[in-house]
């Protein structure tokens, strides 16, 4: 599979200069900056969470993890992780598991860990498991301006 519709279109759309890194074929974040050689707090990845107000994505860095508890906390709502199977509809370009950390793209409310703030780089997938995409930290945050920010993992 090729980088994902959605995410060349907005990449297109705004105009942002970027980078393909193919890889080899990963499972997780962990695994995929290991591959790339790049450093696991500058590769944002997609955590996809759903209450009854619907689904919410958390972007955080590969080397951290969400708190449900404290973004729970943080909106007002009662997030838990939202399974494959009931997202996939939503992700259908992209292959079962390689999320773009791209929500507004895809409909979806967003909110972004603090933590990825000052990257001087930022890598994400591109919707398979062997891509991801470079583009410089600023040009990151702005693909995902109406996000929400705050300080959520650990």
């Amino acid at each position: 599979m090729a980088i994902c519709r959605t995410v060349t279109d907005l990449l297109h759309s705004r105009h942002a200069l970027y980078t393909v890194v193919p890889h080899s074929h990963t499972h997780s974040s962990r695994e995929t900056a290991d591959a790339a050689r790049i450093p696991a707090d500058q590769l944002a990845k997609a955590v996809v969470l759903a209450d009854e107000l619907g689904y919410l994505m958390a972007v955080v860095p590969g080397s951290r993890h969400v708190s449900t508890v404290r973004l729970s906390e943080l909106l007002g709502r009662r997030l838990e992780l939202a399974t494959e199977g009931r997202i996939a509809p939503v992700f259908r370009d992209c292959s079962p598991g390689a999320i773009p950390p791209i929500g507004p793209a895809y409909g979806m409310d967003t909110i972004v860990d603090d933590s990825l703030v000052g990257q001087p780089v930022v890598y994400f997938e591109a919707g398979d498991h062997e891509q991801m995409i470079r583009v410089d930290g600023e040009v990151f945050l702005s693909l995902l301006k109406e996000a929400r920010h705050g300080q959520f993992t650990h």
